[in-house]
Order: C-alpha cells, then sequence, then structure tokens
C-alpha cells in the first residue's frame, strides 16, 4: 500500500484487504480507461476532491502529484479556477490544504 495514503486508508486495507484490491483495481483501470496523460488525471482528481471539500483527498492527491513532478504552481492554479463555481472559500480552502502539503515536502527535501 502506498505511504502517501491516510491512515484510515492503511486500516481499511489491512482490515478488509479483498475490498481495498477491488477498490486499487478499480482506479488503475478507470486511469488507464482514456487519453488523459498521468498530469491531467492528477489534476482532474484534484479538482474533484476539491469539489468534494475533502481535506483528505486533496492532500493525497497533492502527494502524489507533487511525488509525480506536477508543479505546486499547476495544482494552486486548480484552487483558483475553482473559485468561480464552488465559491471563494472552497477555492481559500483548496489553497490551504494544497500548501499544507507543498511545505511539508519541502521540508523533506
Amino acid at each position: 500500500m502506498s505511504s502517501d495514503l491516510p491512515a484510515a486508508a492503511h486500516r481499511v486495507g489491512a482490515d478488509y484487504p479483498e475490498v481495498w484490491d477491488a477498490f486499487t483495481a478499480l482506479g488503475k483501470a478507470c486511469g488507464e480507461a482514456g487519453p488523459l496523460d498521468a498530469r491531467t488525471r492528477h489534476l482532474v482528481k484534484l479538482a474533484i476532491a476539491l469539489a468534494g471539500r475533502s481535506e483528505g483527498a486533496t492532500h493525497s492527491h497533492v502527494r502524489r502529484a507533487l511525488g509525480d513532478g506536477v508543479p505546486v504552481e499547476e495544482l494552486r492554479h486548480v484552487a483558483l479556477l475553482a473559485a468561480p463555481t464552488l465559491g471563494l472559500q472552497a477555492a481559500v480552502a483548496g489553497l490551504t490544504w494544497i500548501d499544507d502539503i507543498a511545505r511539508a515536502e519541502a521540508a523533506k527535501a
């Protein structure tokens, strides 16, 4: 299981390995089902996490995107693009969640 996942996801994987395996297989199949490249998929998944107002999913997708070389400026732009649709409050929350992880990853380096 990936180390960039929250502790709760690790617990689900440990407690219900068949469910976890099916879930990860679905994610892999969905990612491979269309023409979007990895960078675009990262940005779309981040936008979905922001729209769902999920701090945990946002953190996870930011970690993965940064790990695959997506610049933090592009991730922050996704949050700004959310403002007209989701509202300024959601965009600011998204920027905060993105910056939480960007700072933590920069401190590791």
